[in-house]
């Protein structure tokens, strides 16, 4: 297969983005949602993202490092222009949005589905476009949790869509989940932190190595 992609999400320093792109990291998450400890201003997202579009990239693929912008319920202008005001590549929607305006930005925009049950993953089939984040559901919380899910319930998903795999993942048993899954990407935040929002440069390593061992048998 592929090498699989990693993405290091609720970055909030383009010092810490830019070590990420270095230890190999695809994309870039930054968070614009009020409630998450991760969350930041519309500045320091385009500081990082003028950062990553700098670095040299060490993708699978060669190709250059992507900063996604993590948003949840903010209405379809308001996306558009956080798009362009902070120089962001896409936006992953992670909260109820409706499926027309997913649709309105694509191919610049992918949806989160919080998975629990087989349920979750049917309705998760439905969600336009290539891509998709599937992430722990967990009452409360729009995600960021640190929790796992049963990922047996993704593994069509997995093979038909361009998947990122969310929800607990850390250096310690992303390669069982690579090598179960076989997804596109792979998605972390807290299990590569010494505190939220703030990345352990080494854990970062430790996570992208691991990743692409499971992608390698």
């Amino acid at each position: 297969m592929a090498v699989v992609h990693v993405k290091i999400c609720g970055v909030r320093s383009a010092e810490d983005a830019v070590a990420c792109v270095a230890a190999g990291a695809s994309a870039l998450g930054v968070n614009f949602v009020p409630s998450s400890p991760r969350c930041v201003d519309v500045a320091t997202a385009r500081a990082i993202a003028r950062a990553v579009h700098a670095a040299p990239s060490r993708a699978p693929d060669g190709t250059k490092a992507i900063v996604v912008g993590v948003v949840a319920d903010l209405p379809l202008d308001a996306l558009r222009a956080l798009l362009t005001d902070a120089e962001l590549d896409c936006l992953q929607l992670h909260g109820h949005e409706p499926p027309d305006v997913l649709t309105a930005l694509l191919p610049h925009a992918y949806q989160a589905v919080r998975i629990a049950t087989a349920a979750d993953a049917a309705l998760a089939r439905s969600v336009p476009g290539d891509y998709l984040l599937v992430d722990a559901k967990v009452e409360g919380a729009l995600g960021g949790t640190g929790q796992t899910f049963d990922w047996s319930l993704v593994e069509e998903l997995a093979r038909t869509r361009r998947l990122t795999l969310a929800g607990g993942l850390h250096p310690g048993n992303v390669e069982s989940a690579v090598r179960a899954l076989r997804p596109y990407c792979v998605d972390v935040a807290s299990g590569v932190e010494s505190a939220p929002g703030v990345k352990d440069h080494a854990l970062v390593a430790a996570f992208i190595e691991a990743a692409r061992r499971g992608s390698s048998t």
